[in-house]
């Protein structure tokens, strides 16, 4: 099934306004050029919840993580690129997220739709990285601007034995997407090494992993929503010590945007694996009370039908909104 775009791309404003709220977001960003800051707010003035400060953004890198059936079998149409822009554009969203095939795909046909983020590094699950899990780069900072892209997304794994050689590559390629105006999106993800299982989302580490994005660079960080375990024994001694409150998701959230340079970076927290409507928008209001800048969140709207998905969408911006 191929959807016909539902847009028309020829009347595009010719001048963005930019909110004071946007405005504020963006003077936290000192070093950066105008085309960077120009694209940070064609994100964050884009969309339903465009000025406001908050953001929704769909990501759609999981058929190269997880593969093909596991990702769009539920929702056959999903198979087809277009399907996600489409989705992405009538729920109102600041952005789109994809790897480079899936941009390239609707390119033209979305061109100047919506803003897209070029995710350049990706894995797949028939690799065992072991200690070592790490991820292939599979795009440039060339290939965004070819796209019209407003930002490059990137993965590391804190914690991962190669974690080094990624924290390397992000820094070379971050310096060259502000250098032609892009902004960067790091996804920051804790796993590998002596690291539990429990740990890639323990409270400490997820801090630690929102640090260490906002410290290489990152304009928008991406993260998973903290649980209220503590894996570092060390970090474990100062949260008992300065009593930092981890009872509650919002508490948690929090902490993480302090952990961002107090709030001054852009923190969006992903949607994870799938899960009951309810317990979507009850963890979605919990990090919209904690000050969080918003939701990336993937398989918890695609793979369900269209209209479902519509109306998932709307609730969450409505969430964002404070009216739901």
């Amino acid at each position: 099934m191929l959807l016909q775009a539902k847009h028309d791309t020829t009347q595009l404003p010719l001048k963005m306004k930019v909110s004071s709220k946007v405005r504020k977001i963006l003077a936290c960003y000192e070093s950066d050029n105008a085309g960077t800051k120009a694209n940070l707010a064609r994100i964050l003035m884009h969309g339903r919840l465009g000025g406001s400060g908050k953001m929704v953004i769909l990501p759609v890198d999981q058929g190269f993580e997880h593969g093909p059936d596991r990702s769009f079998a539920v929702n056959p149409v999903a198979y087809d690129p277009h399907y996600h822009f489409q989705l992405a554009l009538d729920a109102g969203l600041n952005a789109y997220a994809a790897p480079l095939g899936m941009i390239e795909a609707g390119a033209d046909s979305f061109a100047g739709a919506i803003p897209t983020i070029l995710k350049v590094n990706s894995s797949n699950s028939l690799y065992n990285g072991g200690t070592a899990p790490h991820q292939a780069t599979t795009a440039s900072v060339k290939d965004a601007l070819r796209l019209g892209c407003s930002a490059i997304g990137f993965t590391i794994y804190p914690a991962s034995d190669a974690a080094f050689d990624m924290f390397e590559e992000i820094a070379e390629m971050s310096r060259e997407a502000k250098d032609y105006g892009l902004a960067v999106v790091i996804w920051s993800y804790p796993r590998g090494g002596d690291l539990s299982k429990i740990g890639e989302t323990a409270m400490d580490i997820c801090a630690y992993a929102t640090h260490i994005a906002a410290l290489l660079g990152a304009h928008i960080i991406k993260v998973k929503p903290p649980t209220q375990a503590l894996e570092n024994i060390e970090a474990i001694k100062v949260y008992e010590k300065v009593k930092i409150p981890v009872a509650t998701l919002e508490e948690r959230v929090r902490h993480v945007m302090k952990s961002a340079f107090n709030g001054r970076r852009i923190v969006v927290f992903s949607g994870g694996s799938a899960k009951g409507e309810d317990d979507i928008y009850n963890e979605i209001r919990e990090i919209y009370k904690g000050g969080a800048n918003g939701s990336i969140i993937g398989r918890n709207t695609f793979q369900r039908p269209y209209e479902e998905a519509l109306t998932m969408l709307d609730n969450i911006i409505k969430i964002y909104q404070g009216k739901f």
